[in-house]
């Protein structure tokens, strides 16, 4: 049994690559400054990050491998304009395909799509395309709100986002619903903003009747669904007032959470709730929360002790760590049976 990381970020990126960034930013400010050029990074750089923190801990708790994309809270879609996101983007990109280049056993890639407030799709699907067809990377990162907290796009169910569906479905890639920065000072990003997207993502399509357009396309709803599977009960009962189909038809063939949950009652209830087939392995190791858990003597993300602690069966233990993720993402699958072969 593969045990696979479907929720890692490169949160560790060298230094060169961030002060790209704020040079961007600088020339935000001061339109006069020039469009700052990529950096030059060397493979030493990216190894130094990279094997001081996931790899070393991904060894250390027993993993095989993650999709990894880029840092989520500095996507940062609502910052400058639509070439200053997909010039970002296409950086923070190919950083990640270095990685992935660097340890093939260990990372494959997913992307961050340049979007931004109110704008077009064009660029995402052409990058979306590119990570995919010639980067080798298997889903992407999809921004339910590129305002930074906000919530002025349409809601996901909106023909709006149909372009970038269509192209997920062509590829074949599911995308993990995840806004980045809150630039509203009444979020804090990784514990209110991201929580709040992830259960407002869910209700969204609850309202909808998107699957019935895209039946085959996937999202993965992160950091455990958010609020959905404590308030499951809402959920249900929502649906039908909504006078819409039961959930378990109606959105559970196509949504996916992980196990970004970072205590042991939190796993306890996603797995007492949600179906064993569409609960996949994650962690965001090196992410929102870093410490240890003064109470148990061990880091909040090592969520693979939790799920240990669980009295699973061994089939159903198998899908969480590796049969779901194939399945959610083909690429992965493909990818794996040519490694195997």
């Amino acid at each position: 049994m593969l045990i696979i990381d479907c929720h890692g970020h490169h949160t560790v990126a060298p230094q060169p690559h961030l002060e790209y960034r704020e040079a961007q930013k600088a020339r935000l400010n001061d339109p006069s400054l020039p469009r700052p050029n990529r950096p030059d990074i060397s493979d030493d750089e990216i190894r130094e990050g990279i094997e001081a923190n996931q790899l070393k801990l991904i060894q250390e708790r027993g993993a095989d491998m993650t999709i990894f994309s880029p840092r989520a809270s500095r996507m940062e879609p609502h910052v400058g304009d639509a070439e200053t996101s997909l010039d970002w983007s296409r950086a923070c990109n190919d950083l990640v395909y270095r990685v992935t280049a660097l340890y093939p056993d260990v990372f494959i890639g997913a992307c961050q799509l340049p979007q931004s407030p109110n704008g077009a799709l064009d660029n995402s699907i052409h990058e979306l395309e590119r990570c995919v067809t010639e980067l080798g990377f298997v889903g992407c990162n999809l921004n339910p709100d590129p305002s930074g907290g906000h919530w002025t796009a349409p809601p996901l169910t909106d023909r709006f986002w149909y372009p970038i569906y269509e192209k997920m479905v062509e590829l074949d890639v599911p995308a993990m619903i995840h806004v980045s920065g809150s630039c509203n000072p009444a979020f804090h990003a990784t514990g209110s903003y991201y929580i709040a997207a992830d259960t407002n993502a869910f209700m969204q399509f609850l309202q909808g009747n998107l699957f019935k357009d895209f039946p085959e396309l996937k999202f993965i709803i992160p950091h455990g669904g958010g609020a959905v599977p404590y308030h499951w009960g809402r959920y249900r009962g929502l649906a039908d007032m909504l006078k819409q189909p039961a959930l378990d038809d109606h959105l559970m063939h196509n949504i996916y959470f992980d196990t970004c949950v970072y205590h042991q009652p939190g796993i306890d209830l996603l797995f007492n709730v949600i179906d064993i087939d569409n609960i996949l392995f994650g962690s965001e190791m090196v992410g929102a929360v870093r410490g240890i858990d003064p109470q148990t003597g061990h880091y909040f993300d090592d969520t693979k002790r939790y799920i240990d602690a669980l009295d699973l069966s061994d089939a159903a233990r198998r899908k969480v760590f590796e049969e779901n993720a194939r399945r959610v993402f083909p690429r992965l699958d493909e990818r794996l049976k040519e490694r195997s072969r």
